[in-house]
């Protein structure tokens, strides 16, 4: 064997005996690798709770109001055509929410105007009108945040309508001639979601049904008729919060 050779034999037979020794004496510990642990990142709602109000612009579609006339208050009533009522609305609302977790609920009273309305002039000899005033409306809005900030709800409400009502003309239903207004009372019911922009302001968007049920109405000789005033309504808002 050459010098050479001797040499590069010791330079590899030095590091195995190294480990051979270390082995022998305490035996050899491979490095333990600790597992990674995922943080645990818990869920943190917003905060949502206190006084707040707000506007909304609107526009109300799908409305129904069948008109009926008959001659006594409870005769037969003969069927016309139906007032179609839509248009746009605006409101204003005052309202406190309190938060239990993800939850969150309240009472809000709401006050829109604008022209929810329709008209028709029937070829069976009468003619009518509706136009929604105004309502005024106190509903519970109950939410669960999906998000920190976003609200999403269920609305449920009591509402008072002024409703501008006409119905005239001759027919088979016999002569009447109504124009005047009634208050009337009903139902809304609707879902909701809101998206937080900062601590103070939001914005809305909800969706409506409002039902005011049936009113009888006389033209004080010997008409009368039926009002019976429901739409879709949707809406988008915005809300500042205290």
């Amino acid at each position: 064997m050459t010098l050479s050779k001797f040499v590069k034999s010791l330079a590899i037979a030095a590091p195995l005996a190294a480990v051979a020794g270390a082995a022998h004496a305490g035996g050899f510990v491979a490095p333990v690798v600790q597992p990674a642990v995922a943080p645990v990142v818990e869920t943190v709602s917003s905060d949502w709770a206190g006084a707040y109000v707000g506007g909304t612009l609107g526009y109300a579609f799908n409305g129904k109001d069948r008109v009926g006339v008959s001659q006594t208050p409870d005769g037969a009533v003969y069927d016309s055509e139906t007032l179609k009522l839509s248009g746009a609305n605006h409101g204003l609302r005052l309202g406190y929410r309190w938060q239990r977790d993800n939850w969150v609920y309240g009472p809000e009273l709401g006050f829109e105007g604008g022209k929810i309305e329709d008209s028709f002039e029937a070829a069976d000899g009468y003619n009518a009108k509706s136009e929604i005033k105004n309502v005024l409306a106190l509903r519970f809005k109950t939410g669960y945040l999906v998000q920190p900030e976003t609200l999403v709800y269920g609305i449920v409400g009591a509402a008072r309508a002024k409703v501008d009502y006409q119905t005239q003309g001759t027919g088979a239903g016999g002569p009447i001639g109504y124009d005047d207004s009634f208050n009337r009372t009903g139902y809304i019911l609707g879902l909701g979601v809101e998206r937080q922009l900062s601590d103070r302001w939001s914005v809305t968007g909800e969706y409506e049904f409002a039902n005011f049920g049936k009113e009888r109405l006389h033209d004080g000789a010997t008409g009368y008729t039926r009002a019976t005033p429901k739409y879709h309504n949707v809406k988008l808002g915005v809300n500042f919060r205290f």
